[in-house]
């Protein structure tokens, strides 16, 4: 796969859960994670002792991260009403070349920052918060 555009990576809400996704304003940096939990079947009897897993079991997870600018007034009252009322909403990820992942997640950490002669940067973290779906590219 060739080279991509980083600003091509991006995250959107859907503020209304009407399955009306925009995207979320003045990511910079933007990045998804997958996670699988596995589960150790190992006996004394496994071949050689090495370690046996359980396939198909165990929890599968996602997390998605987002730094930048919020320069819109709208994204940024959406994000910090998630983070302070703790709610779920669904989010997606487009991944340029890869597909799309989509469904609920929850915002586990929303920082603020600023340079005294600069803007005010955020950084935001999502954790899955049920079944994901994958469309490819």
């Amino acid at each position: 796969m060739p080279a991509q555009k980083g600003r091509d990576l991006l995250l959107k809400l859907d503020t209304g859960g009407a399955g009306l996704f925009q995207t979320v304003a003045g990511l910079r940096t933007t990045r998804l994670a997958f996670n699988a939990q596995t589960i150790d079947i190992t006996t004394r009897e496994s071949a050689g002792r090495w370690r046996e897993l359980l396939a198909g079991a165990g929890v599968r997870s996602a997390s998605l991260s987002g730094a930048g600018l919020f320069t819109d007034a709208a994204a940024d009252a959406s994000v910090r009403a998630l983070f302070f009322n703790a709610e779920i909403a669904p989010w997606q990820a487009f991944l340029p070349d890869f597909g799309v992942l989509e469904g609920p997640f929850q915002l586990t950490a929303l920082e603020f920052a600023g340079e005294h002669d600069g803007s005010v940067t955020y950084d935001l973290t999502l954790a899955s918060a049920g079944a994901l779906t994958f469309t490819a590219a």
